[in-house]
């Protein structure tokens, strides 16, 4: 049953999002205030360009450290731009599978070259309750 789920059908589509030019501290904030580890960057079409997530954070702080600069800068000079992403047609199974070959956490759902959402490791637990617990406990 859950192999006909789609990604489209629990993805996030409210996102967080970078571009290229946020600056670090800025970024820095925006995850602290979301409660969230990383967001996708985009450019001005909301094509994926990459993500940013708090080990970039980190590299960021300890390359002012090693370099004694001011840290910061901007995003593109930290993010990740090999970016694993899922179609919004890609079934859960095939997901979570993805999830635990690769340890990822969330991905995200690109359709047409743009960014459409994100999906999460939490999102394919929602699908499990949906579908398998409820329909084993339903009385």
């Amino acid at each position: 049953m859950l192999r006909s789920v789609k990604a489209r059908d629990y993805m996030t589509t409210n996102l967080v999002t970078f571009r290229a030019e946020t600056d670090v501290y800025e970024a820095v904030e925006y995850l602290l205030h979301n409660k969230i580890s990383g967001a996708p960057v985009v450019d001005d079409k909301g094509a994926l360009i990459g993500m940013f997530s708090e080990g970039d954070c980190l590299r960021s702080t300890l390359n002012a450290t090693y370099y004694e600069g001011q840290g910061g800068g901007e995003v593109h000079e930290y993010m990740s731009t090999q970016v694993d992403t899922v179609d919004p047609e890609d079934d859960i199974i095939k997901i979570a599978d993805n999830f635990l070959k690769k340890s990822r956490r969330r991905l995200p759902v690109v359709e047409d070259g743009r960014l459409v959402g994100q999906i999460s490791r939490r999102d394919i637990l929602r699908a499990m309750k949906d579908f398998v617990i409820s329909s084993e406990y339903a009385v």
